[in-house]
């Protein structure tokens, strides 16, 4: 896809530094600050396991979905599909989050379809614009405070699913792969783990090797041959993602196809729009259906406004569903907002099953 000036240089805004995809002279100058980055995080970890205050691991499972990579990997549709998927295999889940990108959060706030992303953050009122409010969502940056209003409020619930926190160390957890059934999930996009170094040489918060009771890969799958060393031996799932049926901003009930929006205007006059961690990914998915247009990408969580919109020269705008919460009050008959959603596998279903109706660990602990 091509792109405007403009466009293209808030894309590049966007884009991580390139010394960060391959190891070099920049990257190789940082090194020695990456080192001294990991090094504190040692240290952290450290002081973390010896576990001075006693902490305690939560009543109900914690699945985390989190990244290793510095950016947006695709964590909240994985959310949204795990918790529907956890439903209809009869559990009761509950969801936190950060709520990245809200205002000052002094307590635990619960999210619903109409609250407004600047006080939650997008992704959290996304998740419940996309379940319908079938879940109980609370945000605060300190997980335990949300866990423990979320349980207070729907004691019913009977699993967690965190959208982020695998560096978030004041959440204790006894990992399935360690007996128990909190389970860590490490989300991998095409764009890997770069040069491998942390940051700021590279794109890492923790090194590749982190452990984790699974990987969920996204977007194209690697061939064999392109599998890292690092990689081989661990337990992985594959999710595809498949885009729904665009429908019109002003009017979520008009409704119409890729195909019908590629016959109804010139691939010069559709426009692409994307304020996501990872914009191409969704540029590459419409490539695939044949949508040619120009491409927008912008900052995580940008904030937009009517003027913004109608600066854009174009027939037909295509948004994500993380960007449409952000432009309710925007009157703009030209922006369709484009589903995309996630298919868990089979055999990740049987698997986390297997772990969470694991008895309590906390039981068999003195």
């Amino acid at each position: 896809m091509s792109s405007t000036k403009s466009s293209s240089r808030l894309l590049r805004l966007n884009k991580a530094p390139q010394f960060w995809e391959r190891r070099g002279p920049t990257s190789l100058v940082l090194w020695p600050l990456s080192w001294l980055f990991g090094s504190i995080n040692r240290v952290l970890d450290l002081i973390n396991d010896l576990d001075l205050r006693k902490h305690k691991t939560q009543a109900v499972p914690i699945i985390i979905v989190g990244n290793i990579r510095v950016g947006g990997t695709g964590k909240t549709p994985i959310v949204i599909a795990l918790a529907e998927r956890l439903a209809r295999m009869g559990w009761k889940p509950g969801i936190i989050s950060r709520g990245y990108g809200s205002s000052s959060l002094s307590q635990p706030i619960q999210v619903h379809s109409d609250s407004n992303p600047t006080d939650v953050g997008d992704e959290p009122v996304l998740i419940a614009k996309r379940t319908q409010d079938h879940f109980p969502l609370w945000v605060h940056p300190k997980r335990l405070q949300s866990i423990r209003s979320l349980l207070n409020q729907d004691p019913s619930v009977n699993v967690i699913i965190s959208d982020d926190g695998l560096q978030h160390r004041g959440l204790v957890r006894w990992p399935a792969r360690e007996g128990g059934r909190d389970i860590e999930f490490v989300v991998r996009d095409q764009r890997g783990e770069g040069n491998g170094f942390l940051l700021p040489a590279g794109p890492l918060r923790e090194p590749a090797s982190r452990e984790r009771d699974a990987t969920l890969m996204t977007g194209p799958k690697a061939s064999a041959s392109h599998i890292e060393e690092y990689f081989l031996g661990r337990r992985a799932f594959t999710l595809i993602s498949q885009l729904g049926m665009p429908y019109q901003l002003i009017n979520q009930s008009n409704t119409r196809s890729l195909a019908n929006i590629l016959d109804s205007y010139p691939p010069n006059r559709i426009t692409a729009l994307a304020a996501i961690g990872n914009p191409q990914g969704f540029f590459d998915d419409l490539l695939k259906q044949g949508i040619t247009g120009k491409c927008i990408g912008l900052p995580d969580h940008s904030a937009f406004s009517p003027e913004f919109f109608t600066a854009i020269n174009a027939e037909c705008i295509l948004i994500t569903e993380k960007d449409a919460v952000k432009c309710t009050p925007i009157q703009d008959e030209r922006i369709w907002v484009v589903p995309m959603s996630l298919e868990i596998p089979s055999a990740l279903e049987d698997w986390l099953q297997s772990i969470l109706q694991r008895p309590d660990p906390n039981q068999y602990t003195l």
